[in-house]
């Protein structure tokens, strides 16, 4: 009874959608934003009886409005409690501009991407030699490659839109090649470098309370240069070459939280550069859900 009583109010609430009284529809739209993503499929099916342009647009706001609330509290959840799945973090990147994106769509195929890495290992294979496993599946059977020509595009993001094009920038492309390897007990992991995102193979897993140093790293990966290897010299040409102090943090493994933290500001990057103002003001407030 409780449940029809608040689908009752929900639908006598959506229907005064075209209140012509600002406050008045301001006192309804907070209301119905109360009901969360529980009022999104009655929302839809006013939205699709409604022939009205002006009652449709504010249907498509409360809508994308209770999605990006939802966002915010998933990113937040995922912050406290699931920062060790890279993955779910990646795709909660992408629900941002496509909220509808099925989870499992993306699972399964970054599930073939490991069990077609996993098939060609052996427990006698060197570092160099398993990272050449990940580059031939990654980089030759799927096909992913650098996204040069369009490097800023925001759709290098979103990890739907890459599994379409098999194209990315540095850290999406890095995310994959992280999830495959470390999803196969490989000690592979990300460094926050500034202007490019690598990869280190460490000599170890890394777990919450494992201390890493740089003599702990084997070699560095370039995923955005189809997995080529480099030493730590090369590293500290880099930073030197940018004019910065010796840092760990440009050779040592970042954080998850980091890392998805890194692709929000590189959408706030692209989006500044397309003009698209309320996009960046809104990536910025779910950003407060990573601090």
């Amino acid at each position: 009874m409780k449940r029809e009583a608040e689908n009752t109010e929900l639908d006598a609430l959506i229907s005064l959608l075209d209140e012509p009284d600002d406050r008045i529809f301001m006192q309804v739209r907070n209301k119905i934003s109360t009901y969360g993503t529980e009022a999104i499929s009655s929302l839809e099916t006013a939205l699709d009886n409604s022939s009205d342009k002006f009652t449709q647009n504010r249907i498509e706001n409360i809508i994308h409005e209770i999605q990006l609330n939802n966002l915010i509290f998933e990113l937040n959840k995922w912050r406290h409690y699931h920062f060790n799945d890279l993955l779910k973090g990646f795709i909660l990147v992408a629900k941002y501009q496509y909220p509808d994106l099925i989870e499992k769509s993306i699972t399964d195929k970054i599930g073939q991407i490991i069990q077609d890495v996993w098939l060609e290992l052996n427990n006698n294979l060197t570092p160099l030699e398993k990272v050449k496993v990940l580059n031939h599946i990654i980089f030759d059977v799927h096909e992913f490659s650098a996204n040069k020509a369009n490097l800023y595009s925001p759709q290098n993001s979103y990890i739907n839109t890459i599994f379409e094009t098999k194209k990315a920038n540095p850290i999406s492309l890095s995310i994959i090649y992280m999830v495959a390897a470390q999803s196969l007990r490989i000690p592979v992991y990300g460094i926050n470098l500034p202007q490019n995102f690598i990869l280190a193979y460490t000599d170890q897993m890394i777990g919450e309370n494992t201390k890493i140093l740089r003599n702990n790293i084997l070699f560095y990966i370039n995923a955005f240069n189809r997995g080529a290897v480099f030493t730590k010299r090369e590293v500290e040409l880099f930073i030197k070459q940018l004019n910065l102090k010796d840092d760990d943090s440009y050779f040592l493994p970042c954080t998850n939280i980091d890392t998805i933290r890194r692709v929000f500001n590189n959408l706030i990057f692209a989006y500044e550069n397309l003009g698209m103002s309320e996009k960046t003001d809104e990536i910025k407030r779910i950003l407060t859900a990573l601090k």
